[in-house]
């Protein structure tokens, strides 16, 4: 698990990357969460998602946004921490450009990056969002989804509601062309705090299917 730094738009950024085990490996970066609520690359559910993609043979980057650890720059509201994320891709495809199929992995704050960044990346085949902020920003700009993937939430969980995250679901699951997983993860609030296990199921069990030869998702 090197530490790594690279150029970013705003200056450096740090990470920790873990290169693919053989050629044509695909690639897989996680955003942690917000970083003005003490969001950072250290984060457990973000190590945890960085952890099973590593298991998996991938090459990995996770990384602090702007103005978080070693970082440079200030925060800027998702809009800067979107450009960091299309660097820091830039950056890894730089490492591994024969990689075969690009994944994004976000949580909270890094979920929201993660799902535009989908939208600006067509190599980007498959996504994990952990409670979305569904609730907290217009998500209407997956107008057409790109990908299909899985969006994980917190039955419990009083930051990003629910009830709001069905709603995102409902309708990105009218659109063709794409599957998308939904699982709701009993008493979990947002943290996942006694249930990351059980969230962290949710994900292994998707990527299992996904990765496999035979599924037919695309």
């Amino acid at each position: 698990m090197p530490a790594v730094i690279f150029p970013g738009p705003d200056g450096r950024l740090e990470g920790r990357f873990q290169p693919a085990s053989r050629p044509r490996a695909p690639v897989a970066m996680i955003l942690h969460p917000h970083p003005q609520a003490g969001g950072t690359m250290n984060d457990r559910i973000t190590q945890a998602m960085y952890k099973t993609f590593v298991q998996r043979g991938f090459a990995v980057l996770r990384f602090n946004f702007r103005g978080v650890g070693r970082s440079q720059g200030s925060f800027d509201n998702g809009i800067g921490e979107l450009s960091d994320a299309a660097a820091a891709l830039d950056w890894v495809q730089s490492i591994h450009p024969e990689a075969s199929t690009t994944w994004i992995a976000g949580y909270s704050f890094g979920a929201l990056i993660g799902m535009q960044l989908l939208m600006r990346r067509p190599e980007i085949r498959g996504f994990i969002s952990v409670a979305p902020p569904a609730n907290m920003y217009d998500f209407s700009f997956l107008a057409p989804c790109p990908a299909s993937g899985i969006i994980v939430q917190g039955a419990a969980d009083t930051v990003v509601t629910p009830n709001a995250v069905q709603k995102l679901v409902d309708k990105l699951r009218t659109q063709k062309h794409i599957t998308i997983h939904h699982d709701e993860i009993p008493r979990a609030n947002h943290f996942f705090e006694n249930e990351l296990d059980d969230m962290m199921r949710a994900v292994d069990n998707y990527l299992d299917m996904r990765l496999s030869p035979d599924c037919p998702i695309r």
